[in-house]
């Protein structure tokens, strides 16, 4: 039997992602504008609340005409409440910099590593737990990833590498082709872990190169997308979930529980369902990490619960994400 290549499912006339990542909306005024809410301008906080706006058209267009509480623009819109100083909520709300090991690894969890991989989203999410991150000191991919290498070659412990970021997948294919030639000495390293949002908001990402290069690669492949409801699918993203797939790798996804967005058992259920429907398993619901900024965002932990609760009385199993919450020096996530 003739299995087709992972490109075989992408349209051949697949507009070039980095277009349209350089075609995103930057301007909090003309989101509202394209949205159909231009009368709310008034209510946006200067210089966006000091976190840049930036949301890929394909995404805002799957956002509800004329719905100030669309559940995918909430996302992305700055807020005026994120310049409220809420006790609790920090620029380091998980403790990223007491874990740095080398330039741009993170180590936090026996056996695994990760690699602050890019600083750049192709969208900016408000409830970003890594919206203060200093980036510019903290990036794997400088110097064709030598740091990081370094570090990965002398800790045999290491058998899982992660790749987060920002995004990973902003960064070119021949970037990431560096660091697959890296990993070649580095027998220890079995599997590899790439955390990103970019098959979902911009599913034109996951292009020939990329996927020749995934595919090509020796190690289990698990891709996490982090998707929080389900009106973020549509066609696009279903095709590019079936290409990662078809590349080998495990699709798992891991959302975040936000007020306003998702907090309620259907919104829930519709995602776990529309995640399945599109071939990836729901794996984490983490409670908010509690950076400064996003704390409007907030669910209480009984309220978290009682959905997860419901969600196991109405779905199977195997539907139902683990809640949990990050916890700065924890061993691992914390089950709730």
């Amino acid at each position: 039997m003739i299995t087709a290549s992972p490109t075989a499912r992408l349209s051949p006339t697949l507009p070039d992602w980095r277009e349209l990542w350089r075609d995103a909306i930057t301007d909090a005024g003309e989101l509202l504008d394209v949205v159909g809410l231009a009368h709310l301008a008034d209510r946006l906080p200067p210089a966006d609340a000091g976190f840049a706006l930036r949301v890929p058209r394909g995404f805002v267009a799957r956002m509800r005409q004329g719905d100030a509480r669309d559940p995918l623009l909430l996302q992305v819109l700055p807020q005026l409440a994120e310049l409220d100083h809420v006790p609790g909520f920090v620029p380091d709300a998980v403790g990223d910099l007491a874990a740095r090991e080398a330039q741009g690894v993170l180590h936090k969890y026996h056996g695994r590593a990760l690699l602050i991989a890019s600083g750049s989203c192709a969208i900016n999410c408000r409830y970003c737990f890594r919206r203060h991150f200093p980036y510019g000191e903290e990036i794997a991919a400088a110097g064709q990833w030598k740091q990081a290498l370094a570090h990965l070659k002398d800790d045999a412990s290491i058998s899982e590498l992660i790749l987060s970021g920002g995004d990973p997948l902003a960064l070119a294919t021949s970037k990431l082709e560096e660091l697959g030639r890296g990993l070649a000495d580095l027998p220890q390293v079995t599997r590899l872990r790439i955390h990103t949002r970019l098959p979902v908001v911009l599913p034109e990402r996951i292009d020939g190169p990329f996927l020749a290069w995934l595919e090509a690669l020796p190690l289990q492949k698990v891709v996490v997308l982090h998707a929080n409801h389900a009106n973020e699918f549509d066609a696009g993203v279903d095709a590019a979930c079936a290409a990662l797939r078809q590349a080998g790798a495990t699709l798992l996804n891991q959302s975040v529980l936000l007020r306003g967005v998702n907090d309620a058992p259907a919104s829930l259920a519709a995602l776990s369902e529309r995640l399945f429907a599109a071939g990836v398993l729901p794996y984490y619901l983490h409670q908010l990490d509690r950076v400064q900024g996003a704390a409007h965002f907030e669910v209480d932990d009984a309220r978290a619960l009682a959905l997860v609760e419901d969600l196991r009385q109405h779905l199977p199993g195997y539907l139902v994400p683990r809640l949990v919450r990050e916890v700065a020096g924890d061993a691992s996530k914390r089950p709730l």
